[in-house]
């Protein structure tokens, strides 16, 4: 589907909000999010450390417009502290942004299909290929609609959404992201998504490019499980692709589900051979990669911080909630690459992750963590990082 495509779905959708029923009263409410954090990077072989506090300011505002169609409206400012030096000079507004906006419909009987167009936050299942990425400031929203089908054994989203626009705006290339996404209940614990992806960007970029998966996740009893599978074909930066991910997890919770430990594994695909014109490393697309591949974020763009040899990922996990306030986890991580450049190493590294929360109250929660990242001679030689990292923040998080 081109833009133009992408402009017929949303003037659908848009014609069947108008054919809603009337405004009979309005209720809002406001919603807000103060989210300072300081982070330190003490980084090895004379690279020095850099420390600094940036904050997320969130303002939300939610109309019910009756008991069908509502909007949304969420403005965001993202800074550094300091870099002002003066708000009596800078008051610009710089970092002010809209991070959400859209206007929903529920249709047919009961509002089985609802229907959402503007911009807005998006995560399909576990967030391993589009995911919101709430742990960076920012955090990610797409401009499109999407649908959503929601009946007693499943749910099925329809997404059309715009990621660059050559007219009227300065870019020069049309892309977009189109996609479909069910989930079926298969027992009373267990789970089963479906999934297909298409992402297509015009000009030198030349993607077109489809992700198809299924992801099978579920818990019975103190154990929980989840696998998953995607392939990748098409074509990528003018290439073809042929690429694939697979991904298993298993746990179990002990102490009256006060503990739980999780074993975990994924396999990225990766291309030993760059220069035969046939791309063979899976790309996560639009990922929240923080939640898989360690809290440093060092693999936070795949393919690029794998030089394109994708990624292996074998991972001990163990969490503990000391008190109904305060909880712990541990993250171990061995990182390899999957396909091995010639005179290159395979081994990338370790990584552990030691993450420490407090929950005052629903509104007012602090988190601690710290990071060790330990380098070896493949991720040297893929250039980002060269030395030993260690990795520390302390965050507050204001929500009302």
């Amino acid at each position: 589907m081109s833009s133009d495509g992408n402009g017929l779905v949303t003037g659908v959708v848009v014609a069947l909000m108008l054919a809603a029923a009337p405004v009979q009263g309005q209720q809002t409410s406001v919603h807000g999010q103060l989210r300072p954090r300081h982070e330190l990077y003490d980084r090895g072989g004379g690279m020095g450390s850099s420390a600094f506090t940036s904050m997320r300011v969130r303002a939300a505002i939610q109309a019910l417009l009756d008991d069908r169609v509502s909007a949304y409206v969420e403005l965001q400012d993202v800074r550094v502290w300091g870099e002002e030096a003066s708000t009596l000079t800078d008051f610009r507004a710089d970092n002010l942004d809209l991070h959400q906006g859209y206007v929903g419909v529920g249709l047919g009987v009961d509002g089985w299909l609802r229907a959402q167009a503007g911009r807005q936050e998006t995560n399909l299942g576990g967030q391993r290929l589009v995911g919101a990425v709430g742990w960076t400031q920012q955090g990610r929203s797409f401009d499109g609609v999407r649908l959503t089908a929601t009946r007693e054994r499943g749910t099925v989203d329809l997404l059309a959404y715009t990621l660059s626009e050559s007219d009227g705006t300065p870019r020069s290339v049309d892309g977009d992201l189109l996609g479909i996404y069910a989930t079926a209940d298969l027992t009373a614990g267990t789970a089963l998504d479906l999934y297909g992806l298409l992402d297509r960007m015009s000009g030198a970029t030349d993607t077109r490019q489809g992700t198809l998966g299924a992801r099978l996740h579920g818990s019975r009893g103190p154990y929980a499980y989840r696998g998953e599978v995607s392939v990748q074909r098409g074509r990528r930066l003018g290439d073809d692709v042929s690429a694939y991910m697979f991904g298993v997890r298993a746990g179990r919770s002990l102490l009256e589900g006060r503990t739980t430990l999780t074993l975990w594994y994924d396999y990225l695909s990766g291309d030993d051979d760059p220069g035969d014109g046939k791309i063979r490393v899976f790309d996560t697309l639009f990922a929240t990669n923080h939640k898989f591949y360690g809290l440093a974020d060092v693999f936070l763009n795949i393919p690029l911080h794998t030089g394109g040899q994708g990624l292996q990922d074998m991972a001990l996990k163990a969490s503990h909630r000391v008190s109904d306030r305060v909880g712990l986890a541990v993250d171990g991580h061995v990182f390899r690459v999957a396909k091995r450049l010639t005179g290159r190493s395979a081994s990338l590294g370790r990584e552990i992750d030691v993450t420490l929360d407090y929950r005052h109250t629903d509104q007012l929660g602090v988190v601690a963590g710290i990071s060790r990242v330990s380098v070896d001679d493949g991720l040297r030689a893929i250039g980002n990082l060269t030395d030993d990292l260690t990795f520390s923040y302390l965050m507050l998080d204001v929500r009302f």
